[in-house]
């Protein structure tokens, strides 16, 4: 791969890891599902002009935008919120990998090797063994939410091999459409204090919102995928991996986060997985 493309990949897996941070910091001030339903209004209102799919693949791009801007990034950063450590809900969303190669083989018939079924194990394993983290139990429920997100995720991703003639940009434009309108309504309905969190947030809080829709949303997931299209996903896929290395530096660095030994441990042994299976299948992640 020449240099200039190991350099997008490592900006893509830069901005990625930086979202969580900037996204954690904004819902410190915003309730999370506020926070994440404006990404998207930002994000549709960006690419908007991308919107045309062909009408024979509308509904299934519709579900997928469901999975991923309702139920992947409601469960997840509601999560995320919640959660006391960044890195812990990086290594949990990793868990959409294991999850989509498992509904690979129950929705699809795929098979799967001895090799998938030890990354599978491994992978759902770690988190199982991070969950029992003295520290992590403290908010295990919020670790619950980040894994019924990654499910989520793992949902559309299944149903985006059925997906026909639909660019990758496309398909972010109908989940920022879609899943605006959808969070906004869960906020409505869940959350309080919206009004007062809008006209209190600091500038820095909308500097986060716009980065998470601009520099992760729509600058490192065109880099992504410009990248796949170029390369094999066997070789990309698991050097996304880097995602999770820099949310938990950028957690310690800058919102003071704790890794214990047994969060390293568990974190090492889920990717190990999570790294096996992208490998013997050429699986993404639901990135956020």
């Amino acid at each position: 791969m020449p240099p200039g493309h190991w350099l997008l990949l490592l900006l893509a897996n830069l901005l990625f890891g930086f979202n969580l941070t900037a996204s954690k910091f904004g819902m410190l001030h915003m309730p999370p599902l506020l926070f994440t339903g404006l990404r998207f209004v930002l994000l549709s209102l960006v690419l908007w002009p991308l919107l045309r799919v062909p009408r024979d693949q509308l509904p299934t791009v519709i579900a997928i935008a469901l999975c991923m801007g309702g139920v992947h990034f409601g469960f997840m950063y509601v999560g995320l919120a919640f959660a006391d450590d960044i890195s812990t809900v990086a290594i949990a969303a990793q868990l959409a990998v294991p999850f989509a190669a498992l509904l690979g083989v129950m929705a699809l018939g795929e098979r799967i090797g001895w090799r998938r079924v030890t990354g599978m194990l491994l992978a759902f394993g770690g988190v199982a063994w991070l969950g029992f983290d003295p520290r992590v139990l403290g908010y295990l429920p919020a670790l619950g939410l980040v894994v019924v997100g990654a499910l989520g995720a793992a949902v559309g991703i299944t149903l985006m091999k059925r997906l026909r003639g639909v660019s990758p940009l496309a398909l972010q434009a109908w989940v920022g459409v879609v899943g605006a309108p959808a969070l906004l309504a869960m906020s409505w309905w869940l959350e309080s204090g919206q009004v007062h969190a809008l006209v209190n947030a600091p500038a820095l809080v909308w500097g986060a919102i716009a980065f998470s829709a601009l520099g992760a949303s729509l600058v490192a997931h065109g880099s992504l995928y410009w990248l796949l299209q170029r390369h094999d996903v066997s070789f990309i896929s698991p050097l996304t991996l880097l995602t999770t290395v820099f949310a938990a530096g950028f957690g310690v660095w800058l919102m003071g986060d704790v890794l214990t030994s047994r969060m390293l441990l568990s974190g090492g042994v889920t990717l190990a997985g999570v790294a096996i299976i992208a490998v013997r299948s050429g699986a993404t992640t639901g990135k956020t």
